[in-house]
């Protein structure tokens, strides 16, 4: 008995040695420090300069979870992330916890673009870690000039495009031994699917597109008008909720005399530190956090409370919000995201386009022209002209959009879905930047990756989202709604 337990264990060994993939061969099991111990971590080197194959190399960060399944398929899903600045295996525990109906059917891989992560990462962190630094235009752009001449030693600025991590991107899958993959990109993410669907449409499978952002896009341009959108379905949803209408009631205007009003100095109580500060509140202080909050559903149903505190003098909220949204920018690189704009976006916007698309928004054109200006000095890579075409393609595609979408609405979706002839836009009501865990969509994307096809979703499930209800006061919503 004891002979024949051991060739059956050595039977299952051998069983278990041969459905292991050339992507856990090449790879170790993560440690604490880099990242979850459920994974299988490593790297990957590239050369910075493609075409010269000479001069510096750069360790791409992996890490691969295997499909739970034991019959596993056998194309996986290559996550790519936002900002652009944002690196996949950086933010691989979430990828994993959003993508975790996909990952019982087959493997997530996470690779951190070039620029990001710990993948010689472009960063120009805030060392002081204040807010308040970047307060005026001068002080900002004197920052990023900082940034960008501590990194040239260490980055030749111009090799950190979409096209060229895309390229990377492909290595990586030969180097992990897949053949087709499946690719699921946010925000940005969406862009750098759309490039590597073009560039190697051979080892493509399907796309899932979570909020479009086309190479046409130019950043920043567009995102006074978008945000403008947002601000105005939600003043409209706080308008048709009793509640909050009898609360709130002239929103539109109130935010308006706010944001017109002369800038002023103010003392608070830093909500981090809980130190007493002094601060110049001006329109692009407001604006910016407001801005921000419109990303979430959940975070922007404190707005009206917000601006009716701050019309009482009370900024404490608004500069709460402001120091959760990483005001000294940890999670994206920003000198990769630089990098990508200034040499994809930024050269697109024609004088007197900004002062165009951001007339009468709440935002205006000041933070698109403090980017503009950075990259009048930022060193810009090379794109070809067709980089900017939105090719059609045959391939599979499931494009979701958040209906609430401050960045990315849904028109951008649309332009892609128009292109695409197999694909499927789905719309996702209530439902801000992203929608990979907003009601039935999980599913969706599972069925969708699963079937390798979209003709046969039923997205009714999502018109079961709703917008959560908006704070009333400081104990939050009315607990009737």
């Amino acid at each position: 008995m004891r002979l024949a337990l051991v060739v059956l264990l050595a039977a299952l060994a051998s069983c278990v040695s041969l459905k292991e993939d050339t992507a856990i061969d090449r790879l170790q099991p993560c440690k604490h420090s880099e990242g979850s111990t459920e994974g299988y971590c490593g790297t990957f080197d590239v050369w910075e300069d493609r075409d010269a194959k000479a001069g510096r190399k750069i360790a791409l960060k992996i890490i691969v979870f295997p499909a739970l399944k034991r019959k596993a398929a056998k194309d996986p899903l290559f996550f790519l992330a936002g900002g652009p600045g944002q690196g996949a295996a950086a933010i691989s525990e979430m990828g994993r916890e959003m993508m975790r109906r996909i990952g019982a059917d087959r493997d997530l891989v996470f690779v951190d673009q070039r620029g990001t992560g710990k993948s010689n990462p472009l960063e120009c962190k805030n060392e002081k870690d204040d807010e308040d630094d970047d307060a005026t235009e001068e002080a900002y752009l004197k920052r990023m000039r900082a940034c960008m001449e501590k990194l040239q030693p260490k980055a030749d600025l111009t090799k950190y495009t979409t096209t060229i991590a895309m390229d990377d991107l492909d290595d990586v899958r030969q180097y992990l031994g897949y053949g087709k993959i499946n690719l699921y990109g946010g925000s940005y993410g969406t862009r750098a699917a759309l490039v590597y669907a073009r560039r190697h449409a051979a080892n493509t499978r399907a796309v899932i597109l979570d909020g479009v952002a086309p190479t046409d896009m130019q950043i920043p341009l567009f995102m006074a008008r978008d945000s403008q959108r947002a601000l105005d379905l939600l003043f409209r949803d706080c308008a048709a909720n009793k509640a909050c209408n009898e609360r709130f009631p002239r929103l539109r205007e109130r935010l308006e005399a706010l944001l017109a009003a002369p800038a002023k100095k103010i003392t608070y109580t830093h909500p981090r530190t809980g130190a007493s500060k002094s601060v110049d509140v001006r329109r692009l202080t407001l604006s910016g956090v407001l801005f921000a909050t419109l990303y979430s559903p959940k975070i922007a149903a404190l707005v009206p409370l917000l601006i009716d505190q701050a019309e009482k003098g009370n900024y404490t909220g608004f500069f709460a919000l402001g120091t959760a949204f990483d005001p000294a920018g940890t999670t994206i690189a920003q000198g990769m995201h630089f990098s990508v704009v200034c040499a994809e976006d930024a050269p697109r916007v024609v004088a007197g386009a900004i002062e165009k698309e951001t007339a009468n928004t709440f935002l205006g054109g000041e933070m698109a022209q403090w980017r503009m200006k950075t990259c009048a000095f930022w060193p810009k890579g090379k794109v070809e002209p067709d980089y900017f075409n939105n090719t059609p393609s045959d391939l599979p595609a499931l494009i979701l959009s958040g209906e609430l979408d401050p960045v990315t609405p849904p028109s951008w979706g649309q332009q892609i879905a128009g292109q695409w002839k197999n694909s499927k836009h789905i719309t996702v009501p209530a439902t801000g930047h992203g929608t990979a865990v907003s009601g039935c969509v999980p599913k969706l994307m599972a069925q969708f990756l699963n079937e390798g096809t979209a003709a046969k979703l039923d997205a009714a499930c999502v018109q079961n989202v709703k917008r959560p209800p908006f704070f009333l006061g400081p104990a939050g919503p009315d607990p009737m709604q």
